[in-house]
């Protein structure tokens, strides 16, 4: 007669020891063995109820548990994997992990500029602003009084750590600017509306917390935000200020240093004397696809120098890194891209973790929101996660040699978006007049670095998503990331890392 194991049976087999575990068929199936590892790392893990020194919260913007999917493939498949195997960095047993709910006070698919926020106040805000609290209103200067949010980078400052904030972006864009801006509007990045004098554009605000000592290491990109449209910038371009102020000018001119170029950042003294701005491009910085090593230094690298400048400090840091171009990609629809700005993260999160103590740091890893990306099947394992489906192989192999057809025929990429500049649709001769089928596809198309996903509804710029995001984290009070939780949390462990008796 056939054994069946019920539940409790088969871990009393289990509890018994190996040898009883013999009995079961599979035990020494290395899924079984590797499944008996896994649980165990888990409970050997121990909770640091420490106080926290140092906090790094590292966000990959518009990294989502499905974005993240394909990176972890992807970088599984550079590796000569089969990709659904590879663990990332912070896949790792040690670190501990939640979903997070990202959803805006007024808007059910989020922004980055109030989910930024969030993480960085401890309130949940409204779509578009920044670090302002839910009675003011978006555009509207007149409410930015008395709304204003003390934000984990001033409080922190009062305990005389340092902070820092690298981003792959602008620094004034959304992400970044949680760290130091209150703002009515995401977009006042260089200018506010005539009139505005309850704050000041984020750009300013930037260089007003640097001399105030809230902020003291500031790496990204958008130079051209920090000088007048009379000024020609380090590498040709013109500044974009229209009050003709130049930012950089006032943050050298306080004793600041300042890097433009890989050159320039490497000559920056990191001994925490003296404080850093550092603006690799006029606008975003290169994707990490098209980085030139001599022109820009690459997130790993900006993340090591700014550990080792905050290290200085013998009361700690704050440092918030974010990967900003992996939002940018999946905007436009090119998964590709995506991808390796998502490696170029995980290398970060892996220096992170590689420079800094446990027992003293605690390192959060996560996403602002998510985009809509979608994945197709029914593909067979090994299939390049950027390219075409292949069909499942009836033998040995992973997957066949044969692309698995939709109901036109015509083969199908594994990754999608629901909408977006790839649309299908194309646009007739009347104003909403969209029709169209899918064109045909070969790998050498799909595989390449400029490809643009095929998408469902036609749109310029392909959309967030409200789906949850994952949270990982290791380091003084990371067990307190379990389950399901709100994104603001996320401020609340910080706090209670640095404050815990």
């Amino acid at each position: 007669m056939k054994t069946i194991f019920s539940t409790t049976s088969l871990a009393l087999i289990l509890a018994a020891g190996s040898t009883a575990a013999q009995d079961i068929p599979q035990a020494n199936d290395a899924w079984f063995t590797a499944g008996q590892e896994a649980i165990q790392a888990i409970i050997d893990r121990e909770m640091n109820t420490g106080r926290a020194k140092n906090v790094i919260l590292l966000v990959a913007d518009g990294n989502g548990v499905g974005t993240n999917y394909a990176t972890r493939l992807f970088a599984g498949q550079q590796q000569g994997q089969l990709g659904e195997e590879h663990v990332l960095p912070y896949e790792t047993p040690d670190f501990h992990s939640a979903l997070v709910k990202t959803y805006n006070i007024n808007a059910q698919t989020p922004d980055s500029a109030p989910t930024a926020g969030a993480m960085n106040t401890g309130v949940k805000q409204r779509f578009n602003l920044i670090n302002l609290g839910g009675d003011a209103i978006h555009d509207d200067c007149s409410t930015v009084a008395g709304n204003e949010l003390t934000t984990f980078a001033e409080i922190v400052t009062g305990m005389d750590k340092s902070v820092g904030v690298i981003s792959t972006a602008r620094l004034t864009h959304a992400t970044p600017a949680g760290v130091y801006a209150k703002t009515a509007n995401r977009n006042w990045e260089d200018e506010v509306p005539e009139g505005c004098t309850a704050q000041k554009d984020i750009a300013s605000q930037l260089i007003d917390q640097m001399e105030a000592g809230v902020v003291d290491l500031a790496m990204g990109g958008g130079r051209r935000y920090f000088a007048g449209t009379d000024v020609t910038l380090d590498e040709g371009g013109k500044g974009h200020r229209p009050d003709g102020v130049n930012l950089i000018e006032t943050a050298t001119g306080m004793g600041a240093q300042y890097a433009w170029n890989t050159e320039t950042f490497n000559g920056l003294s990191l001994d925490g004397s003296a404080t850093v701005l550092a603006l690799f491009n006029d606008s975003h910085m290169e994707y990490e696809a098209d980085r030139a090593e001599d022109d820009e230094p690459s997130l790993a690298e900006m993340t090591k120098a700014a550990i080792e400048y905050l290290s200085s400090n013998e009361n700690g840091y704050y440092l918030e890194i974010e990967a900003g171009r992996v939002d940018h990609a999946n905007h436009a629809g090119n998964a590709k891209r995506t991808m390796i700005d998502g490696m170029a993260f995980a290398d970060a999160v892996a220096m992170a973790d590689e420079l800094t103590d446990d027992a003293d740091t605690l390192i959060i890893v996560t996403a602002d929101h998510e985009h809509s990306i979608a994945f197709n099947g029914y593909c067979g394992r090994g299939t390049p996660i950027e390219g075409l489906c292949y069909d499942v192989a009836k033998t040995g192999e992973m997957h066949s040699d044969e692309l698995v057809l939709a109901d036109d025929g015509k083969p199908y990429t594994v990754v999608g978006y629901l909408n977006g500049a790839g649309s299908v649709l194309t646009k007739g001769e009347g104003e909403n007049d969209y029709s169209g089928s899918r064109p045909e596809l070969t790998q050498e198309e799909a595989t390449d670095i400029d490809y643009v996903q095929q998408a469902l509804i036609p749109k310029s710029s392909e959309s967030h998503s409200g789906e949850d995001v994952a949270v990982y984290a290791k380091g003084p009070w990371a067990h307190l990331f379990d389950g399901t939780i709100e994104q603001n949390v996320i401020f609340h462990v910080m706090h209670h890392a640095v404050t815990a008796e």
